[in-house]
């Protein structure tokens, strides 16, 4: 099985074939990990770069995500079997107040992509439920508001994980429609990104890889 085509059909949204692909690569004896990295990650990072170029856009970026999601459910089994090693462990949500998730989905499955383990917690999540997240091995929370009313709960997260004695074992990332680089550095949020695309990068950043 030619690892390219699953790269190329991951960046298309052949959904269908991507699984079709992957299984046919476990079943010639290619490592899970050779598939998750060579295909599949490889051609998030080209969708994300394509994103930010400009030459995709939000729902075309969807479609690639919910195609490597597909190869991923069929690999995902034999990785943790192997116990392969994940970018970090990511928990992310929508803050207290707000119900919007499909920024927040979009950025979870960018993530996932790029090979991190992502803990999605939903939508509507007070302070207390990230800092249990953190407690469970969180290295980085990731949190999303598309309303100016609820941004003040991303500020109370960041206080709570500071009583709970976690803040400077975990890193903090933000974003959200109204969501600004200058009110991240206002809370005290360790990073910034405005799109699923850079929601990756900026992770990457924040976890050392």
């Amino acid at each position: 099985m030619d690892l390219n085509e699953i790269y190329r059909n991951v960046i298309d949204g052949e959904a269908d074939e991507v699984q079709k692909g992957v299984q046919s690569a476990l079943d010639e004896g290619i490592e899970a990990e050779v598939i998750l990295n060579k295909a599949l990650i490889a051609a998030m990072d080209e969708v994300g770069q394509r994103f930010e170029n400009g030459d995709l856009f939000v729902p075309e970026m969807l479609i690639a995500a919910r195609a490597m999601q597909a190869g991923l459910s069929i690999i995902k089994p034999r990785l943790e079997k192997q116990d392969i090693k994940t970018s970090g462990k990511i928990a992310i949500g929508t803050v207290k107040g707000d119900l919007h998730d499909i920024g927040k989905n979009l950025v979870a499955m960018m993530l996932e992509g790029a090979g991190f383990d992502v803990v999605d917690l939903g939508v509507d999540v007070g302070p207390e439920v990230f800092v249990k997240a953190a407690n469970n091995g969180a290295q980085l929370i990731g949190m999303s508001a598309l309303l100016t009313t609820t941004m003040e709960n991303m500020k109370s997260t960041i206080d709570a994980l500071a009583e709970a004695g976690l803040r400077e074992k975990v890193k903090v990332i933000i974003g959200g429609a109204p969501v600004t680089q200058e009110y991240a550095d206002k809370i005290g949020s360790d990073g910034f990104a405005p799109d699923a695309s850079s929601a990756t990068r900026v992770a990457r950043q924040l976890i050392g890889n």
